[in-house]
């Protein structure tokens, strides 16, 4: 879980790189869901990009990602993945997720 993380986009990044990174990594080529805390659209390109290098870097192993804090969607997302073999590089959103304001985080 990537969760916690800050709320600049290139502090999130930089923090995400440093604690979860070789962790994920270390576990590759195993498939792995990342899951997010919900956050402002700034966060979408390096949450994309971190996925799609995984994702490259674990084949044949999957890597995708989830945003959203309803443990039952996000659940439900990952069961899906899991049923979905051919589905990597992705990041997902959950119908519940809004930003630390309230607002509803753009898909």
């Amino acid at each position: 879980m990537a969760r916690g993380l800050p709320a600049k986009p290139l502090d999130a990044a930089a923090e995400f790189a440093a604690r979860f990174l070789p962790k994920i990594r270390a576990a590759l080529p195993a498939d792995i869901v990342i899951l997010f805390d919900p956050a402002d659209h700034p966060h979408d390109s390096w949450r994309r990009a971190m996925v799609e290098e995984l994702a490259r870097e674990a084949v044949p192993g999957r890597v995708n990602a989830v945003v959203g804090m309803d443990v039952a969607a996000v659940e439900e997302t990952v069961a899906f993945l899991e049923r979905a073999p051919g589905v990597t590089g992705q990041v997902f959103t959950t119908n519940d997720a809004v930003t630390h304001d309230g607002t509803p985080v753009s898909r």
